[in-house]
């Protein structure tokens, strides 16, 4: 089943509103959604959405999640690989990109002075039903 995407041009994108925290992150780290939806129920659908970390945010362990991510830091600092208390890691700046696929470790994650990251998360449903 090929994956439908909603048809959006380009509009003025509204970096002052409809920010939220994400079930399981901590304070300081929000997201908003830019565009589809993902459905980790039922292994379905995609997502487009901006990323932010506030200065000092940070998360405590890796994640792993079973859906393909693209990440790319528009601005400000990212450190990957910090520990439970926010120590450690490396630094990345602003034009970096990740691309990983489903079941890849990574994190945590720290930003010292605040970042803002784009990310797409897919499910690939043509590898779901080969596989399935």
């Amino acid at each position: 089943m090929p994956i439908s995407k909603e048809h959006k041009e380009f509009h003025a994108v509204d970096l002052d509103h409809g920010w939220e925290t994400p079930r399981g992150y901590p304070d300081g780290i929000q997201q908003q959604i830019l565009a589809g939806s993902l459905d980790e129920n039922n292994k379905r659908g995609y997502r487009t959405r901006h990323l932010r970390f506030t200065p000092g945010a940070y998360t405590t362990a890796p994640f792993v999640h079973d859906y393909w991510e693209e990440v790319y830091l528009i601005s400000g600092d990212l450190i990957v690989g910090n520990d439970a208390h926010g120590n450690g890691g490396e630094k990345f700046g602003p034009h970096t990109y990740a691309c990983r696929p489903p079941g890849t470790l990574h994190g945590p994650f720290k930003s010292e002075g605040g970042c803002l990251l784009l990310e797409t998360h897919l499910y690939d449903e043509s590898e779901e039903a080969a596989i399935g």
